[in-house]
Parts: structure tokens; C-alpha cells; sequence
């Protein structure tokens, strides 16, 4: 079986569109796969982090991603920081990197904006990191969304530079998995901006530690317009609340956005927000009980991601020690 590689930053508690855009593909992954699912602790400090918090999201990470169907047992399931050898192979490959691929990277430009210069180094060097993360166990395939794909494309071109360098043929290239039909889950709050774990407002996301009357309440809650949903997709277009939510739907139920409207075309958004809640406290409630109940138990979390990353250098050591041989190191 090829390897997969998937990194989640253990920044909050993962959110529908988490779920909906990783979490869930991994699972199904884990079928015909030898997968490494990695707490990315190490990005997380790009921002600066309160510790005993990120402590805490670390085992809220870990927690959701076991209660979402992630089997610690079969694969390997850990936080990035206990594994040396990514920092090891990250510095090397910061020195294999070239500053005019780093200036090209759009999600610098994005998060650093116009106020680049108050920004950390680290987030600036994220695409040696992450392609460290990932060429430190030779995997060969890494579950991406669209916006993701330049930062596997530098990962290739990093091995690739690598290999030319030190006259080998020693890291293997990496093909992005993207789902086909993978769902672009928006803000209940604003229909054009992205789900996100660090919106101000709670209301704007559904939380996988949600209880039955939170989800309820916020897709009550949740911003739609008053026209009745249209009876196929194209009637969506410039209704960037209703498209979400409709979304939303036809992922949770893996059905086609056109499925859904064919059931239910025509109606108010009252009877749809009751449907589109019930299907959610089914599917979510599950994860949500399970997570709260492991996180109960934090000593049981701790040695469920010792265990992980001792497996992990297992398979990471080996190809790291070579890694700095072959760039020459003495040993």
C-alpha cells in the first residue's frame, strides 16, 4: 500500500469544514492506505500560541480526529514536535529551498497581507516544513484540497532539487489526493468567506464538539434570504448563503447539490434548516459524545500519541539519518 502523509494544526477544535474537507477522507483513506495522520504543533507556533493552550488543542485534535473513525491502532497518529526528524530534515531542506519559490507562495501573501515585515520567519519557511513533514516518511501521497496544491507542488520541487543536488535518487515525488467532489463549507455567518476554527463569532461554524441543540441552534441561526430554494443548482447562483448551506446538505448526505434541491426546491428555508439539522446532530452527535468522552481521560490521550510517535521515528529515523549523510554530516 502507498503511504499517505496528512497534517491537521491543532488549532481549535476542528469544524465542519474540517470534517467535511480532511477528516472524512482520511477515514476513508485509512481502507487501502498506510496512513500517518500528524498534529502539526510545530506550524502552530507561526502564531504565537499560549502553551498550556496548545497542549490542550493537541489532545481536542486527537480526540476528534479518533472519535471521527481515525484508527490510532492500524495507522500512526501523533504530534508533529515528538518526532525529531522533522526539524532535522526541515533545516535541510530550508537550505535546499530558494527564496524566490518561498516569495510565490500565495498563503504568505494572503496571511501576511501588507504588514509582511511583522510577520515570523516560520510561517515564511512553512512549505520547507511542510514538505519535510511529509518526505520524512517517503510518503507518496498527501490529501489536499485546490488551495493546498502549490504547497505540494514546491514539496516535489524541494525532493527534486534535493535529489539533483546530491546526484541521488533517494526522495520519491508525491501526488496530490484531492477529492473529487470535496465540499467548500462556508461561514453560517457570511456565505462568501471560508469556515474557520479562528472566526471571532461561534455562530459562523458548527464545532465537532458541538452538542444536538448547539448545531440545531446555530443552523437556525445560520444566515440564508427569504427567496424559496430553487429547484436545481443553476437558480443558486449569487445566493452565496443558500449555495452553502445547500452544500452543506449534500455533502453530509453524500448526495448531489442537485439531489437535494430536487427534494426540496420550492420550500422556504424554515423546513430545510429543520432537515439539514437533523442530519447533522445524526452524523455529528456520534463524534461529539465520543470526543468529550475521550477527552475525560488526558493520561489515555497522552499515551495514545507517545505510542504514535514512537512508531513514527521508527519509520522516520531511517530515512532521515540517511537524508544527513548524504548532505554530510558526520556522524
Amino acid at each position: 500500500m502507498q503511504r499517505v502523509f496528512s497534517g491537521i494544526q491543532p488549532t481549535g477544535v476542528p469544524q465542519l469544514g474540517n470534517y467535511l474537507g480532511a477528516i472524512r477522507n482520511w477515514v476513508r483513506l485509512q481502507d487501502d492506505h498506510d496512513c500517518v495522520f500528524c498534529l502539526v504543533d510545530m506550524h502552530a507556533l507561526t502564531v504565537f500560541r499560549e502553551p498550556e493552550q496548545l497542549r490542550r488543542d493537541n489532545l481536542a485534535q486527537a480526540a476528534c480526529l479518533i472519535a471521527s473513525g481515525i484508527d490510532p491502532e492500524k495507522h500512526v497518529l501523533y504530534n508533529q514536535s515528538a518526532v525529531s526528524a522533522h526539524a532535522r530534515l526541515g533545516w535541510i531542506f530550508n537550505c535546499v529551498v530558494r527564496l524566490g519559490w518561498l516569495n510565490r507562495m500565495t498563503q504568505f501573501k494572503e496571511k501576511a497581507g501588507k504588514d509582511r515585515e511583522q510577520h515570523s520567519a516560520g510561517l515564511f519557511v512553512y512549505p520547507a516544513l511542510m514538505a519535510a513533514d511529509i518526505h520524512t516518511f517517503h510518503a507518496t501521497r498527501v490529501p489536499v484540497g485546490e488551495d493546498q496544491k502549490q504547497h505540494l507542488e514546491i514539496a516535489n520541487d524541494i525532493a527534486a532539487k534535493f535529489n539533483h543536488d546530491y546526484g541521488v535518487d533517494f526522495f520519491p515525488a508525491i501526488e496530490a489526493l484531492i477529492p473529487p467532489s470535496a465540499a467548500r463549507v462556508m461561514s453560517l455567518r457570511d456565505g462568501t468567506k471560508k469556515m474557520s476554527k479562528s472566526d471571532p463569532s461561534a455562530q459562523s461554524r458548527i464545532e465537532l464538539t458541538d452538542t444536538a441543540d448547539d448545531i440545531a441552534l446555530k443552523i437556525r441561526k445560520a444566515k440564508s434570504d427569504t427567496e424559496a430554494l430553487p429547484s436545481e443548482s443553476g437558480g443558486l447562483e449569487g445566493r452565496a448563503e443558500a449555495r452553502n448551506l445547500v452544500t452543506i446538505y449534500a455533502a453530509m448526505a453524500d448526495q448531489s447539490v442537485d439531489d437535494v434541491l430536487g427534494r426540496f426546491g420550492g420550500q422556504g428555508f424554515g423546513p430545510f434548516k429543520s432537515a439539514l439539522a437533523e442530519l447533522l446532530v445524526e452524523k455529528l452527535a456520534p463524534v461529539a459524545n465520543e470526543t468529550r468522552r475521550l477527552l475525560e481521560d488526558r493520561s489515555h490521550l497522552e499515551q495514545i500519541l507517545r505510542q504514535g510517535a514512537s512508531r513514527a521515528s521508527a519509520i522516520a529515523e531511517p530515512i532521515v539519518t540517511e537524508a544527513e549523510r548524504l548532505v554530510g554530516y558526520l556522524r
